[in-house]
């Protein structure tokens, strides 16, 4: 633009070929743009709409977090996220920018997430005629011989413009004069010099001095001008003027060479003699300020060294003129040219900039998924500025590089667990291509984020749960827990049971859960007695999206509690009471059977056995109690002195930690033989109904414990096959489940009674308290000689 009321004009293009871009960004694409701006555009000017241009959704620019990353002096520049404008943020001066003649391109890197887009855009600033030309010394004096021949010039000091282009100098005029024309010769980056030449002979006696004025003209529209006083003093003869060996010396040297280094010696001879052929040097005065504060100039030897630091980056070549004079009146000068380029030293370490979208990395990112940009720049040219970039580290990452010099993306190429490594720090080493190579290092830190990829676990499965009958309602009966390797709300489990269709067997409606802690509470109390076993099924459940979840089976096994007393089956009288009414003839001898005390405990184990004693009776010396089957006998004859009746109160009582008992009492009528025998026979027949009808309901119980008893014995077997052995054996020992199936049960004849053997009872031990088992009552028909036909009790451990 040629001011800056024009609007900007905008070059863009999309780079070759999408193909090399997905190569480069997988699924990214790159695009660039290239404006063009005057400076001193004013604050605010719009350059031109980014989104736009390249067809990005404007709604999405904030979500996307659309902005400028890097670029050369990038807060000159400015984007706006509401509808995608590249804005100016301050003043441009191109002079300041740039300090060079060429192409003044500003290079912005614009960066959107979700997904990922860098575009690259470039700015160029043009220049505006906005400096005049200036003369470093307003005015110039030149001594000339009068025996100067025409033709002859001389260099005077040029005019420097910051503009650049047509902009800068352009033209250089002189004011009218009969001896004297203004020639220029291009320098190239020096720009234009201006030559005096003499086109006619001057004569010192007719004018000594000539007054000129020297005006410089830039090439801007309007054109701006400035002036220069030039004063020619015209002298004597002096007839040779120096001559240097060479118009223009050429030099290389190496960047940062120590000061005092020797560059060139320039030499210039004379003719004439004596003092006329002595020759001094001198830099011309309009040299850029650079020159005089690099170079020195021996005036008498001509040799250049080096006072000022060398740098390449700084500046590639200096160009200095360097004029000889004689001593004669007037002196007589030449000029001459001296190159010196400068050879870059590799001297400068690459340097790593590094733009993190963010430094945290989601686990389910597929590989190729762009995580940072890395961009590498070195001061140095050639090989010395070529850098090589390489991960160090063994991580799932690679750099790739992008169709822009030295632009990498950091991608993963492989799958993330962020349960395995959660964070990765990740050394990025650029390397030069320079003798010797230079390296530089840049570490980044990259946090694996989580995502609900892992169920939650129970600590073991099934669990087994032993459940002491008789619970409090509403009380917790037991607590699970789960754990989930992974984070936060992935990691948030809570707890429900599974519940069933409301069956008869199905128990979870009498079950509730705390979801949060996985506390279980029954909101009834079990009876042994009724259920000994059940089973139900808890789920764990995250809080992540979508949410995971496990079940666990739990084994509920109901524990007996010493909570049913004794009850009474014989003698049992009409009314219901635990009393009867057994007659015996006079004539029995000691041992005799009187009757069986007969009773039952709903309890297992040590619950449910039962011993029998005498809490009352008539006369300890006549009857006797047997403790662990209830039978009454004789233990004399009796005598003319005994009474003819007899009461007995037999208390019967179980092995519960807290025991319970009931009691029966039983009156013993002693009568004389005949009447013994007629009551007999009306007794035998009335017990042998009544014990037909109770042997029938003994029996029906007995099968019943059976059956339930062997579907346990399956049921357990079942479970214990389908788990390690380890884990059975585990649960085998520590449980504390009380039953029968570590006791055996052992007739002895002699005794004609069943004897309970426990796992710690050998054969033909004695019974203890204690010991564990049920005790049901069974009839015994079997009868020996002299005992009456009365029914006898076995202990059967079930």
């Amino acid at each position: 633009m040629g001011d800056g009321g024009q609007r900007p004009r905008m070059e863009y293009w999309w780079f070759a070929l999408r193909l090399s871009l997905l190569l480069c960004f997988s699924e990214q694409i790159s695009a660039q743009l290239r404006y063009s701006i005057s400076e001193e555009v004013k604050v605010g000017f719009v350059v031109g709409n980014i989104a736009k241009d390249l067809g990005i959704d404007i709604g999405a620019l904030m979500e996307r977090r659309f902005r400028i990353v890097s670029g050369s002096k990038d807060d000159i520049f400015q984007v706006n996220q509401n509808n995608g404008a590249l804005i100016i943020l301050k003043n441009i001066d191109r002079e300041e920018i740039c300090d060079s003649d060429g192409v003044c391109m500003m290079d912005l890197k614009i960066v959107l997430e979700n997904p990922l887009e860098i575009h690259y855009v470039g700015v160029e600033i043009t220049d505006v005629n906005d400096h005049s030309p200036t003369f470093s010394e307003k005015d110039q004096f030149i001594e000339i011989a009068e025996s100067t021949l025409p033709g002859t010039g001389f260099q005077l000091q040029a005019a420097r413009d910051p503009d650049s282009g047509t902009n800068s100098v352009n033209l250089y005029k002189l004011s009218p004069n009969e001896h004297f024309q203004i020639e220029m010769r291009d320098s190239g980056d020096e720009g234009k010099i201006p030559i005096l030449k003499l086109r006619k002979s001057l004569d010192r006696e007719r004018e000594s001095k000539h007054y000129l004025v020297l005006t410089a003209i830039d090439g801007g529209n309007p054109a701006k001008s400035g002036h220069a006083n030039i004063t020619v003093t015209v002298l004597d003869n002096n007839d040779n003027r120096p001559v240097f060996s060479q118009d223009v010396y050429l030099v290389t040297i190496q960047e940062n060479v120590a000061k005092g280094f020797f560059v060139v010696k320039v030499n210039a001879t004379d003719l004439d003699d004596g003092l006329y052929s002595e020759v001094t040097y001198a830099f011309v005065k309009n040299l850029k300020r650079k020159v005089y504060d690099t170079f020195t100039l021996d005036s008498k030897t001509g040799e250049i060294s080096v006072k000022g630091e060398i740098d390449f980056e700084d500046s590639e070549t200096f160009r200095a003129d360097i004029v000889a004079s004689d001593k004669g009146q007037p002196p007589m000068t030449s000029e001459c040219r001296v190159i010196i380029k400068v050879k870059d030293v590799n001297d400068n370490e690459p340097e790593i900039e590094v733009t993190s979208l963010s430094n945290m990395v989601s686990e389910d990112s597929s590989p190729g998924t762009v995580i940072s940009l890395i961009s590498v720049t070195d001061k140095d040219s050639g090989l010395n500025g070529k850098v090589i970039c390489n991960l160090t580290d063994d991580v799932p990452f690679e750099l790739k590089p992008s169709v822009q010099v030295n632009i990498y993306s950091l991608i993963n190429n492989q799958r993330l667990d962020r349960e395995l490594i959660s964070r990765y720090d990740i050394t990025i080493t650029a390397t030069d291509c320079g003798q010797p190579p230079l390296s530089t290092f840049k570490t980044l830190s990259i946090q694996v984020s989580d995502v609900n990829d892992n169920s939650p676990e129970f600590t073991q499965n099934p669990f087994m749960l032993y459940l002491i009958e008789n619970n409090a309602p509403s009380d917790p009966i037991f607590s699970m827990s789960a754990s989930d390797k992974d984070l936060n709300e992935n990691a948030a489990i809570s707890y429900h049971i599974v519940r069933g269709d409301g069956a008869n067997n199905d128990m979870t409606s009498f079950l509730n859960i705390n979801s949060d802690n996985g506390q279980v509470s029954a909101v009834k109390s079990f009876d042994f007695e009724t259920l000994k076993t059940f089973q139900f099924h808890v789920v764990a459940t995250d809080s992540g999206t979508p949410s995971l979840s496990s079940k666990v089976t739990v084994n509920v096994f109901i524990l007996d509690q010493n909570d049913n007393a004794p009850v009474i089956l014989y003698p049992l009288s009409a009314n219901g009471s635990a009393e009867g009414v057994e007659e015996i003839p006079r004539n029995v001898n000691a041992g005799h059977l009187v009757t069986k005390v007969r009773a039952y405990d709903a309890d297992i184990g040590y619950n449910g056995w039962l011993l029998f004693s005498l809490q009352e009776v008539t006369d300890h010396s006549l009857f006797g109690l047997d403790r662990y089957t209830g039978r009454i006998r004789t233990l004399r004859s009796f005598t003319e002195t005994d009474e003819a009746e007899h009461k007995l109160v037999i208390l019967v009582k179980d092995n519960g930690n807290v025991s319970l008992s009931a009691t029966a009492t039983v009156i013993i009528k002693a009568v004389e033989p005949k009447e013994a025998f007629a009551a007999s026979d009306v007794k035998s027949a009335t017990k042998a109904e009544e014990e037909n009808n109770v042997t029938f309901y003994l029996m029906l119980t007995l099968g019943s414990v059976s059956a339930l008893f062997l579907i346990s014995i399956i049921v357990l077997i079942v479970m214990q096959c389908s788990k390690p052995t380890d884990y059975s054996s585990k649960y085998l020992q520590d449980a504390n489940y009380d039953g029968t199936l570590c006791h055996s049960i052992q007739y002895r004849s002699g005794d004609r009674r069943y004897m309970l053997v426990g796992p710690r009872m050998s054969i033909g031990s004695t019974i203890v308290p204690g010991s564990n088992g049920n005790t049901l009552v069974v009839p015994d028909r079997r009868r020996t000689s002299g005992e009456s036909l009365e029914p006898t009790v076995h202990m059967v451990s079930v």
